[in-house]
């Protein structure tokens, strides 16, 4: 559902129309658009009786966020071996809201582009939690014992990695190559095709800034190798990180309320 909606919301010809009539077959994302249409922040205008209205009121970012987010909500559940519930979608959606950020900052690269790269980019360590649980134990002693990175681990315990799994679904759902190069190459962007680095470079930051302030980060998002050289390289100094930080906590913190350090997060 998000890749046909992601592709509608960028063609210069598509309607409002259009657009609900792709959010109306879903009933969860639908409910999710006319609540925050009528929310206190959006309805200055009175209240969005149909899904149509709430789209013309929302407009396309608010849309990605909520497509993208409804997609992350519901691969975690039923997890395990990540931590608490909503912690996957906690530390996704503050990576989304730090990519985001520094998007708006550099203008280099959409907002939304990057925002929603933040959110579907590590789906695979879901797809690995749903059918691989088991082998968690495996993989923290490898960590313990060896060191190195978590990808490291998976690598020599599964043979393959989230980022490998995350990048087929994500190219089996026929999402846009740049958001497959997001899953691929998050953690390794040197590594990616030219015309995605200056996404990789805003991501790579962005998951260096949602694992620096902790919400929802598990123990996979701490043995995670950051390319310092990479990122001043695209401007991303230690300078500019720490003060992205401070704008992306706030931000996360109006965004997500209680649900910032516990309990699930929902649209």
């Amino acid at each position: 559902m998000l890749p046909k909606l992601t592709a509608t919301l960028i063609a210069p010809d598509s309607t409002a129309d259009d657009i609900a009539n792709i959010i109306l077959h879903d009933s969860s994302l639908a409910s999710a658009t006319l609540r925050l249409a009528n929310s206190a922040f959006f309805s200055g205008g009175g209240a969005a009786e149909s899904v149509a209205e709430a789209v013309v009121r929302l407009g396309q970012r608010e849309l990605y966020r909520l497509a993208a987010l409804a997609l992350v909500n519901r691969w975690e559940t039923g997890t395990g071996g990540r931590g608490e519930p909503g912690d996957f979608c906690r530390h996704a959606l503050c990576t989304a809201l730090a990519a985001e950020v520094l998007a708006e900052t550099s203008e280099r690269i959409a907002p939304e582009t990057a925002y929603t790269a933040g959110l579907v980019c590590d789906l695979g360590k879901l797809a690995i939690a749903h059918g691989c649980a088991a082998f968690f134990p495996a993989l923290r002693a490898h960590c313990a014992t060896r060191g190195g990175t978590w990808t490291q681990a998976e690598q020599e315990i599964l043979g393959y990695t989230h980022s490998t799994v995350g990048a087929r679904l994500l190219r089996a759902w026929s999402f846009p190559d740049m958001l497959v190069a997001a899953a691929e190459f998050g953690e390794r962007p040197t590594d990616a095709p030219p015309e995605s680095q200056a996404l990789l470079a805003h991501l790579h930051a962005a998951k260096y800034i949602a694992t620096s302030f902790g919400p929802g980060v598990s123990e996979d998002g701490f043995l995670f190798e950051l390319n310092t050289v990479f990122l001043v390289e695209w401007g991303f100094t230690p300078e500019l990180l720490q003060e992205s930080m401070a704008v992306v906590h706030e931000r996360a913190r109006a965004r997500l309320q209680d649900s910032l350090t516990h309990g699930v997060v929902t649209m």
